[in-house]
């Protein structure tokens, strides 16, 4: 496990964080992205709990044990994105959370407060660097913080026999990711997937098929966009230069990263955006991007001039992950959740409400049933040829994201 320090953010690395919390996939609510026509700005407050003012270097604390209370206590806390579980017409209730109450017994105190990861990790860091209850029984961070989670002995390993479903019917494609192989402390709650998306009547007949004709094309100069998440931006150029994102070495990044200078200089890319690229793609200011699929099958659905495409190369893939902090106090509980909704008609409800990729493998019939159309759309359940197309980004050390960001956060002048 690795030895925790209090985290110092360089000047590169909280501009990264500002970029998120400012116009990245944090920005706005899954489901509110597109009902606003730019990015809005969040508080920054929380960021000041990322340095080690009066917060004591973290212990490792794996193996702390957990009194675990869920046989006298049914119930549950959760806290997860906002917009990130279905609701009913009236959009006070959560119709697979009051069906899991029916079923069980147990009720789920269901809380939005996850606006942004590194916000978030402030939250919990003094309680579970000091081996305290968080008050939570269930949290949902993506990959990169998940596995810092899991790497300082923070979560509790899961009891596979609460977890018949989740075990047969968890997708390949993520089984067996670099930091928590075999999915011993976590599940994905749902996957995110990086593609380009275009603007058909933009593009007046110009072929785009990968990130070469975008960057490359001088008919789309100044038409192109990438986004400001560096992991999403390198990701796709190492795919497009024929490397591993998953094995890159620091050479590779910097070709990487050659690559779009060069593209940056002759003016080829209009901005590195976050959520706020939805506007200027519907508009046409954008002729092709980089895009989030959730937002794309919604963009689909408003615009009939967007689409999008797979690159040959592939693309990126990275997930929002359950997972069960230490001493949290209804863990048994919490696994019957995280099981309860990778069974296949819970899945479909969540995955016809979200619209992002659905890691739960036999839930296509069922989300027919709700809505045909996200049944056969391969950004919510991708086919095997897409599947196999998927790559992740690899965990970096403290040392290596420190290092990327700056460079990243020169190549768009944050």
């Amino acid at each position: 496990m690795e030895q925790y320090e209090p985290d110092q953010l360089s000047p590169a690395r909280l501009a990264a964080v500002r970029r998120s919390l400012r116009n990245g996939r944090a920005s706005l609510s899954r489901r509110s992205l597109l009902r606003a026509s730019t990015g809005g700005a969040l508080a920054l407050g929380g960021l000041g709990t990322l340095s080690a003012c009066g917060i004591p270097a973290a212990k490792n604390t794996a193996g702390v044990s957990s009194e675990d209370h869920s046989a006298k206590e049914k119930q549950i806390n959760f806290s997860n994105w906002t917009e990130y579980m279905d609701v009913d017409d009236s959009e006070k209730r959560h119709p697979t959370l009051d069906t899991f109450a029916e079923r069980t017994g147990i009720e789920v105190k269901y809380t939005e407060d996850i606006n942004d990861n590194v916000e978030f990790f402030g939250k919990l860091k003094p309680q579970l660097a000091a081996g305290q209850a968080t008050g939570r029984d269930l949290i949902c961070v993506t990959d990169w913080l998940a596995a810092r989670l899991i790497r300082f002995g923070w979560v509790q390993k899961l009891d596979a026999s609460n977890l018949p479903h989740a075990y047969a019917n968890l997708s390949q494609q993520f089984r067996t990711p670099d930091w928590d192989p075999g999915r011993a402390y976590s599940y994905p709650w749902t996957g995110i997937s990086t593609v380009i998306a275009y603007n058909k009547k933009a593009l007046d007949g110009v072929e785009v098929k990968s990130l070469s004709d975008m960057l490359d094309n001088p008919k789309l100069k100044g038409r192109i966009g990438l986004l400001s998440e560096m992991r999403d931006s390198i990701g796709m150029t190492l795919l497009d230069l024929g490397k591993d994102p998953e094995k890159f070495t620091d050479d590779d990044f910097d070709a990487a990263v050659a690559r779009l200078q060069k593209a940056v200089d002759k003016g080829q890319i209009r901005r590195f955006t976050g959520n706020d690229y939805t506007s200027d793609l519907t508009k046409g200011d954008l002729a092709a991007c980089l895009a989030w699929a959730g937002d794309v099958v919604q963009l689909k659905a408003d615009s009939p001039d967007v689409d999008f495409l797979i690159p040959d190369s592939g693309y990126l893939t990275s997930t929002d992950n359950l997972l069960v902090p230490n001493k949290a106090r209804h863990q048994s509980n919490a696994e019957r959740l995280i099981d309860y909704y990778y069974e296949p008609g819970p899945a479909a409800q969540l995955a016809a409400y979200i619209n992002y990729v659905c890691p739960v493998d036999g839930v296509k019939a069922e989300l027919a049933k709700i809505d045909k159309s996200a049944a056969n759309n391969p950004l919510i359940i991708p086919d095997a040829t897409m599947a196999a197309k998927s790559h992740s980004f690899r965990s970096l050390s403290t040392k290596e994201e420190t290092a990327y960001e700056e460079k990243f956060a020169k190549l768009t002048g944050a």
